[in-house]
C-alpha cells in the first residue's frame, strides 16, 4: 500500500514587490495562463533582467516546459540557482525536482534532499511532503520513518492531502510507528474530506478491522482533527490525541 514518490510543482503568488515587478509578473502569467507565451517571455524576461526572482522563476518554468521557448532544462536550472540564491522558495522546489531526475543538472538525490528541505523549512507543503517521500523511501538519505513522519505532518498540518494519506498509511503498515488501525482511519478520512480517492478506498479498508463503536468515535476524532487543521491549529501527532 505505500505511496510512491509523488512530485507536485506549484505556483505561488510573489510576496510584498515593487508594483511595476508586481503587475508585470501578473500580467506574465496571465499571458502563460492564457497560452500567449510571447508576451510571457518578454515579460519575465524583463523582470529576469531586473533581477526579480518571481520572474526569474517564471522564466525557467518556460524553458523547463518548453513554452513559448525550446524546452531546456540547463537553461531553466540555471535560472531556478538564480532565484535560489536570492531565496525564493518555488525555484528552490523546482531545481530540487532537476536535481532528483537529473534534468539539466546532474543527478543529485542528496542536492534534491538539501534544496527541498530548504523549501520545507520555509513552509512549503509539497517540499515538506516530497522530503517526507525521500526519508520515507532513503532516497538521498538514511531510511528514518520518523523524520519521514515528521516532515508528513507539517505538510498534513498546511492541509496537504498526499501527506495526509501517507500518515494513514504508516499507521496502517506501522513504519516508524505503532500499527494504529484507528489513526490510519482518522487520517484517511482527513485526505477524504480533501477529495484523496485513494484515502477513501483505504479508509473502507480499515472499517473491515474495526467495530462499529470504533468507527463512530474514529469519525468524531477526523472531524475534529480536520477542523483543528483548517484553523491552522493542528501541532503534531503528540497535540492532537
Amino acid at each position: 500500500m505505500w505511496q510512491p514518490k509523488l512530485k507536485v510543482l506549484l505556483m505561488i503568488g510573489a510576496l510584498s514587490v515593487p508594483c511595476f515587478s508586481h503587475a508585470g509578473l501578473e500580467e506574465g502569467i496571465k499571458a502563460a495562463n492564457e497560452g500567449q507565451f510571447e508576451e510571457a517571455l518578454k515579460e519575465f524576461n524583463y523582470l529576469a533582467d531586473k533581477g526579480f526572482a518571481p520572474g526569474i522563476y517564471e522564466l525557467g518554468q518556460l524553458y523547463e516546459n518548453g513554452h513559448g521557448v525550446t524546452r531546456n532544462y540547463r537553461k531553466a536550472a540555471d535560472l531556478y540557482q538564480q532565484a535560489v540564491n536570492k531565496s525564493h522558495v518555488d525555484s528552490m522546489f523546482a531545481l530540487a525536482v532537476l536535481y532528483e531526475e537529473g534534468k539539466g543538472v546532474k543527478l543529485d538525490k542528496q542536492m534534491a534532499v538539501t534544496l527541498f528541505k530548504q523549501a520545507a523549512e520555509k513552509n512549503l507543503p509539497a517540499a515538506q511532503f516530497n522530503l517526507g517521500v525521500m526519508y520515507s523511501n532513503g532516497t538521498g538519505v538514511k531510511l528514518d520513518y520518523k523524520e519521514a513522519l515528521k516532515w508528513y505532518e507539517k505538510a498534513a498540518g498546511n492541509n496537504y492531502s498526499l501527506a495526509q494519506f501517507n500518515i494513514a498509511l504508516m499507521y496502517y503498515e506501522g513504519l516508524g510507528v505503532e500499527k494504529n488501525i484507528e489513526k490510519s482511519y482518522i487520517w484517511n478520512s482527513v485526505a477524504e474530506f480533501n477529495g484523496n480517492l485513494n484515502a477513501s478506498h483505504s479508509r473502507k479498508l480499515d472499517e473491515r478491522k474495526m467495530l462499529p463503536a470504533q468507527i463512530t468515535e474514529a469519525k468524531e476524532k477526523a472531524n475534529v482533527l480536520y477542523e483543528r487543521i483548517q484553523a491552522g491549529l493542528y501541532a503534531g501527532e503528540d497535540r492532537i490525541y
